[in-house]
């Protein structure tokens, strides 16, 4: 066995076959977790009761579990549980429904249904890839490799989408769902540094490494980060939000299954912030000492944000759930329920596993853009149906695909229902990613904003 590396803990990590890489204090043999072995130790060490993944020792577990960084943190002023979560009466019974659903007959069954579902809809998937040029020098550039070039592809294409929407433009707060590192706002941020008033929330529920929005430091944009869950986010109580009133843009680059729907309620079903069902209060006189300021940004005052449109790159359809879903109005018009809805997200896999006969001998690149941004690892689907016997992979993938458009078209029609004009896009190619859908939606009453709008008649 080798030696211990001078400096660092002598405790050797079984599991992992080599010793502990932690630096140790002056004059000691072993870190701070490993201290026990250390001869003439003092206090024992015992297992954090907030976190079993690491130890503390006996006499100073009082005041580690004040600052344990697993402790229960205060929650933020925009934090309301379960704000956009949308209702869960039918939610328990969707697994049951979907076992039921999922044998050899109804898989067949299931299918003859949405081929014959998507020939009626109204939804149309048309192919539109765009550049910005806010990217081109990085486009451009050698030095980036395959995997970089692919992720710089999918945010000038949905960068080119805002602009043609007449989204990209100053004085607009941009909140970025599912940031990561927050590399679409970096190139927003790029496109409108010389435009006045910019404001760009990142929302990530996880912390993050190499975050970007760190860079910029500048006057003339303000970056925030919300480190909540969408679910419970709630934007009337942000208070960069609340503070200039500036028109609020969604975007997000591959936002995993339910979060979109989760953004879309976040965005769209916020209720005039500081309005209650309670009786109004008496109203002090003016010139009563105590009276609240009446000035914008008041907490008594209501106020929504406006949205101007969203732009959100689609994904992980596997993961969607009926209980956050928008377009549950969508699928009860056409006969369809809970267990439906889940059966049919498993088999929007297919759309982007459907290539292989077997998983050993997948393309490379089939299996690599099953995932999203490059912060991010999505979480392929259980192919636990056996239907190779009866569907070749190509079918599968058909299949797969008008599942993942029907799902989509439910988002379409809850945003149309809610005064915007929706489309969904191809906006780059299967080689870039297998996910290259583009929701993005206006008010209806935006007139010739963007060359969607030339398009229908």
């Amino acid at each position: 066995m080798a030696a211990p590396v001078p400096g660092r803990c002598a405790f050797f990590v079984e599991r992992k076959k080599r010793f502990c890489k932690m630096i140790v204090g002056k004059g000691k043999r072993f870190c701070g977790e490993h201290a026990a072995m250390e001869d003439g130790a003092g206090s024992r060490r015992i297992v954090c009761p907030l976190d079993p993944k690491h130890t503390v020792s006996e006499d100073k577990l009082e005041k580690h579990l004040k600052k344990c960084n697993s402790r229960e943190k205060p929650k933020p002023v925009y934090y309301v549980k379960d704000r956009n979560a949308g209702s869960d009466g039918e939610a328990e019974t969707a697994e049951v429904q979907v076992c039921a659903l999922v044998d050899d007959i109804n898989i067949i069954t299931l299918c003859l249904r949405v081929i014959g579902l998507s020939t009626g809809l109204q939804c149309d998937l048309e192919e539109k890839v765009l550049s910005h040029s806010a990217l081109q020098d990085e486009l451009d550039n050698p030095k980036n490799g395959e995997s970089a070039h692919k992720h710089l592809r999918q945010q000038a294409s949905i960068l080119a989408h805002m602009a043609a929407l007449g989204l990209l433009a100053g004085g607009r707060c941009f909140v970025e769902f599912g940031a990561g590192r927050g590399k679409l706002s970096h190139w927003i941020h790029q496109a409108l540094r010389e435009e006045p008033e910019l404001q760009l929330l990142l929302v990530e529920r996880s912390s993050t490494r190499f975050k970007v929005d760190g860079k910029h430091v500048d006057a003339g944009a303000e970056f925030e980060r919300l480190q909540v869950d969408i679910q419970h986010l709630d934007l009337c109580g942000v208070p960069l939000l609340r503070e200039k009133r500036l028109p609020v843009v969604g975007v997000g680059k591959h936002l995993c299954g339910a979060a979109t729907d989760l953004a879309l309620r976040c965005l769209l079903e916020n209720p005039r912030c500081g309005e209650s069902t309670e009786p109004p209060p008496k109203r002090l006189r003016s010139g009563n000492p105590g009276s609240p300021p009446a000035g914008p940004g008041s907490p008594a005052e209501p106020w929504g944000p406006a949205v101007v449109g969203l732009t959100v790159a689609l994904c992980c359809h596997h993961r969607c759930q009926w209980r956050h879903y928008v377009g549950k109005d969508f699928f009860r018009q056409r006969g369809l329920g809970a267990g439906h809805f889940s059966a049919f997200c498993r088999m929007s896999s297919w759309a982007t596993c459907g290539l292989r006969p077997t998983n050993h001998n997948a393309p490379a690149h089939s299996q690599a853009n099953q995932r999203g941004d490059e912060d991010e690892e999505h979480e392929p689907a259980e192919e636990t149906e056996d239907v190779n016997g009866f569907l070749s992979p190509s079918e599968r993938e058909h299949v797969g695909r008008l599942c993942k458009l029907l799902i989509d078209c439910g988002r379409v029609d809850y945003l149309q229902n809610r005064g915007f004009t929706a489309r969904l896009s191809r906006y780059v190619g299967s080689e870039i990613t297998l996910e290259n859908v583009l929701l993005t939606a206006v008010p209806s009453m935006v007139k010739n904003v963007s060359i969607y709008a030339q398009k229908r008649t």
